[in-house]
């Protein structure tokens, strides 16, 4: 068998690609990047010459090809274009096996996946409204980010902090003990602002502080885990297995955020996972805004021993079939070949561009969303 075509795909701001073979067998992966969407896609066009004659079954000789076969490596969108084609081989080895590709990682290592959902709400009443109605649900787990919403259009910290402490507050009275709490940052913190978010928000029990810091400097984790006691996670914005290095070895972090597009797909997020395993840090991934990386990172969620829970994402759309089902707040799979998403080309949305807020502080300067 070997690779004959690399398509990449749009739908809206959502990137996906198409891997085909000389035996008539196609995979599907996923490089969504929201932003710089045609960027990632010209990655993937280049790519398509390399991947040319090549066996699909060699993933990780393909994955350290792709990675290492640049003299520039690394990066978003390198890494988001080699994640879309890495989990497109690990759909087709799947099809050609004849089984999900979570029988490939190793197995299930459960039964269900605990998902946790967003609730929001411009002030802490609506909060706890639209808390409680998620909790009714099934889910036993909730993701809140109160500092969503701005003063006059700017984001001052110590506003921010403030306020975010009266809604955690709030909704911690709400929703009672059992109940799980993740308080998201978004990474618009410095160290001092996020040990004071940690201090006061610590008596109401989050599950851990989402993404406090910015992601360009893991080593300020240092700062801030000397300063509270409170659980953090992060690694949303980080690439593959090289960037966790300091935040594992250093157990500064209690819970990775990987997200399988942009971490170099299936054969990085499974290695990011047994890195984390070693240090009794668990998988917490990202949600993925596209069905294909998704069900991706449900394979993966099955198989490491080390998940905790999975971030609400798109595992169905218009344009797929998944063999996922959501009930009373964890998700199960089926056991269809590949990564078990069927995609009806004819029915994608053409490329629209996307980009990301930009905010700004009171006095203008740049401020990260």
């Amino acid at each position: 068998m070997r690779i004959t075509r690399v398509t990449p795909l749009y739908s809206g701001a959502n990137l996906f690609v198409r891997v085909d073979t000389d035996e008539g067998i196609a995979g599907y992966g996923e490089g969504t990047l929201n932003t710089r969407v045609k960027a990632v896609a010209a990655v993937l066009q280049d790519l398509e010459p390399v991947l040319m004659g090549k066996d699909p079954l060699q993933t990780e000789r393909l994955w350290q090809e792709i990675y290492r076969g640049t003299f520039w490596r690394g990066g978003p969108v390198l890494l988001s274009a080699l994640s879309a084609v890495d989990m497109a081989l690990w759909d087709i080895k799947g099809k050609v096996l004849h089984t999900p590709v979570y029988n490939l990682l190793g197995g299930p290592s459960r039964e269900k996946i605990r998902m946790y959902v967003h609730a929001s709400g411009t002030n802490p009443e609506e909060l706890c409204r639209n808390a409680e109605a998620l909790l009714a649900q099934g889910f036993t787990c909730l993701r809140i980010c109160p500092h969503d919403n701005l003063e006059a259009g700017r984001y001052e910290p110590g506003v921010q902090v403030r306020k975010s402490v009266a809604f955690m507050k709030a909704l911690r009275t709400a929703v009672g003990e059992d109940a799980e709490i993740i308080f998201e940052c978004h990474t618009r913190l410095t160290p001092a602002w996020a040990a004071a978010l940690c201090q006061e928000i610590a008596p109401y029990r989050p599950l851990f502080v989402e993404d406090a810091l910015r992601a360009d400097s893991p080593e300020s984790y240092r700062t801030l885990r000397a300063r509270t006691d409170v659980a953090l996670g992060t690694g949303e914005k980080f690439g593959g297995i090289w960037d966790y290095k300091t935040v594992f070895e250093e157990d500064l972090i209690d819970y990775a955020r990987t997200d399988i597009c942009n971490c170099g797909g299936i054969t990085s997020f499974m290695k990011i996972a047994h890195y984390a395993e070693s240090h009794y840090i668990e998988m917490v991934p990202h949600g993925i805004p596209g069905p294909v990386g998704m069900m991706a990172a449900l394979h993966c969620d099955l198989a490491a021993a080390n998940f905790a829970m999975q971030e609400q994402g798109a595992f169905t759309a218009g344009f797929a079939e998944t063999d996922v089902v959501l009930r009373n707040g964890f998700l199960y799979l089926g056991n269809a070949p590949g990564l078990g998403v069927q995609i009806h080309e004819d029915r994608l949305e053409p490329v629209s561009h996307y980009e990301h807020p930009h905010w700004a502080r009171e006095d203008g300067s740049v401020q990260d969303w």
